[in-house]
């Protein structure tokens, strides 16, 4: 594991396990953003449903860059729900609270924790000699920050329209 071509990866293997664990996450972000967007009821209802939509797209655009990259490093990706479920590294909390603003707590809260595993993702790979993997989990990131950033806007534009 690890050799593709003339790349060489330092403890390919552990890194493909770490990048799992966030492949689980990025499909449970992408379940949450998009029942999230089938079932919201509330204040601005159009504009919360479009930006969790948008959001679930670019979840799973992150999913699917995640399990090329697990591919290319000689892994596989996280085959089973039951799998993702337990390699997970932030919690699921299911929308049975329809409500915008609670759906949007929800969305914020875990992009929270999704930044903080990026965070980390980065600082484990810096020394594996992975640029590849460490430039893709950088870009990863800096949607997650966007994503954050625009659910707070949203919560705070629900609260000025009180």
């Amino acid at each position: 594991m690890g050799t593709k071509g003339k790349e060489i990866i330092k403890d390919a293997e552990r890194i493909v396990g770490l990048l799992n664990r966030a492949l689980a996450d990025e499909w449970l972000a992408y379940y949450q953003y998009w029942v999230g967007s089938k079932v919201a009821k509330g204040p601005l209802r159009p504009n919360v449903t479009a930006e969790l939509a948008e959001h679930a797209g670019e979840e799973l655009e992150h999913a699917n860059m995640l399990a090329e990259r697990i591919i290319q490093l000689g892994g596989t990706p996280l085959v089973s729900p039951v799998e993702i479920e337990k390699h997970k590294n932030c919690d699921y909390e299911a929308p049975s609270d329809p409500h915008t603003v609670r759906l949007l707590e929800q969305n914020i809260k875990g992009e929270q924790c999704a930044i903080e595993v990026y965070n980390k993702l980065l600082h484990e790979i810096k020394g594996a000699g992975d640029y590849i993997t460490f430039n893709m989990v950088r870009k990863i990131l800096e949607d997650e920050v966007k994503h954050e950033e625009d659910l707070q806007s949203l919560l705070e534009d629900i609260g000025l329209s009180k």
